[in-house]
């Protein structure tokens, strides 16, 4: 007797779902993509790349934001030829067709994001203290109570997502003018000082490692690490489908949008090792808020930027969980991971199930930062987040390459074809152990470990139990609700 063919999963979501409404002007995509740019990585990382290279922290940024402008330019070009929500996993899926490689990149993705919330949420609390005054006065009290304000605040976001308010476009425009008025006020109070004669440019062009690095090899690993302020970017192709014409808007805007960000981060970068000395710029763990302490000492500016830190990493925290839960819930919907994570919450229509396991995953990233890598706690957060995304960014360049053999309909942008090359070589570069600490490593094979279990999982409970294979069958619908 011949045995019965295996059957695919019913999945929601295929493709009599109705389209999305398009209504995502020029003006709020572009401010979208500098709103996702900004935030955590320049308001964190400006003392962790000067620790790196000294005064030199601007050419690592500058590095970091060209290779980041060729993988954009990839990215461009996939969107505007598969105008759809799915991102990086869609690219590589389309090109490669190997169901495994999809699930890995949409969880190195998910898990990028998990990674990034963890490192905010810590930064956040780390403000807060600063913005009452508790830091120096609670002394060795001041890191558990760090901890207990960052899982907090993923609690309050995870209700908040359970509570089913999903972040419109028009509301992000408020978070950006938060995020950009922190920015604007560095950047005023770095110029003051510079009239005042009271800035020492000398130390821009100061290049100095604390471990004895090569000039080439401090700059390679500084530029891992100034990467994780240009990311951000990757999140605005899930909003293609609802960008009015994006074909003509997609490329203007994330183009411009890079480059604004670029700009703003250079000019903070020589402002902050101006006005600030780089030895407590390097120490300090709200390094922007003592360019505003030395700039300004007479003015209680210091408190105000504080506030307006926690503000501006606020959003930061919330979109990427809200992203990590709902990419849980799709690819449980797909069937590669377990049905369990599929679960919705019946009175407000929410992922439930996603948002508790990317909690608690972000809560056991946390704890093991402050414990076990309590010294590199922003910088390997921050880094391993750059890390995952370099090696997504490396496999859409490849797949840009791969796919020019695939003709479509549309209309589309097109990147000249050394630039994915330039990419995929510069982005895999980047993911050595020239460029990347080893507890980068640790905390990305851990997650990516977590993913790999969850997938087996599946595989043998589909194999076994239900006769079907594990695998994507409506892969333009990943992490769609």
């Amino acid at each position: 007797m011949s045995a019965s063919p295996r059957q695919a999963p019913p999945t929601e979501g295929a493709s009599d779902q109705p389209e999305l409404k398009k209504a995502i002007t020029p003006k709020l995509l572009l401010l979208f993509i500098v709103g996702d740019i900004l935030g955590t990585g320049v308001y964190s990382l400006t003392g962790k790349v000067a620790g790196e290279v000294g005064g030199a922290g601007w050419l690592p940024i500058i590095v970091a934001f060209a290779v980041a402008m060729v993988s954009a330019l990839s990215y461009v070009e996939m969107v505007t030829k598969y105008p759809q929500a799915a991102g990086a996993a869609l690219y590589v899926h389309k090109a490669f067709g190997i169901h495994f490689l999809t699930f890995m990149v949409t969880f190195a993705v998910l898990s990028s994001g998990i990674t990034s919330a963890s490192n905010s949420a810590i930064f956040l609390a780390e403000n807060v203290l600063k913005a009452f005054g508790l830091e120096e006065s609670l002394g060795d009290a001041a890191a558990p109570l760090t901890t207990g304000i960052a899982l907090a605040f993923l609690v309050i976001v995870a209700l908040v997502n359970l509570r089913g308010v999903a972040e419109s476009v028009k509301a992000n425009v408020v978070l950006t003018s938060i995020e950009m008025t922190g920015l604007a006020l560095v950047i005023i109070v770095g110029f003051f000082t510079v009239a005042r004669g009271q800035a020492d440019f000398s130390r821009v062009i100061l290049f100095e490692t604390q471990d004895e690095k090569g000039m080439f090899m401090a700059v390679i690993g500084a530029t891992a690490l100034a990467f994780f302020s240009m990311v951000g970017f990757e999140d605005s192709v899930n909003m293609a489908e609802e960008t009015v014409d994006p074909v003509k808007n997609f490329p203007k805007a994330l183009i411009t949008g890079l480059s604004i960000t670029g700009v703003i981060y250079v000019l903070i970068s020589i402002l902050a090792v101006a006005v600030v000395p780089i030895g407590r710029l390097t120490e300090s763990t709200t390094p922007l808020l003592e360019v505003v302490k030395v700039g300004a000492p007479g003015i209680p500016i210091d408190t105000i930027f504080a506030f307006i830190s926690i503000f501006a990493v606020a959003n930061t925290v919330l979109i990427n969980m809200m992203m990590a839960s709902r990419l849980l819930y799709g690819m449980s919907k797909q069937g590669v991971l377990p049905g369990f994570l599929r679960g919705v919450l019946a009175s407000r229509r929410t992922p439930w199930a996603g948002i508790v396991f990317s909690t608690v995953l972000a809560f056991a990233l946390v704890l093991s930062v402050r414990y076990v890598l309590a010294e590199d706690t922003i910088a390997a957060l921050g880094g391993t987040t750059a890390l995952l995304l370099l090696a997504v960014f490396g496999l859409v360049n490849v797949s840009v390459l791969v796919l020019r053999k695939d003709k479509v309909e549309n209309r589309h942008f097109r990147t000249p074809t050394v630039l994915p090359w330039i990419g995929a070589a510069t982005s895999f570069a980047l993911i050595t152990p020239l460029a990347q600490p080893a507890q980068n490593y640790v905390i990305a094979g851990g997650l990516l470990a977590v993913g790999l279990v969850l997938y087996i999982a599946t595989w043998i409970y589909n194999s076994a139990i239900k006769a079907r294979r594990t695998r994507f069958h409506h892969p333009d619908d990943i992490g769609r609700d």
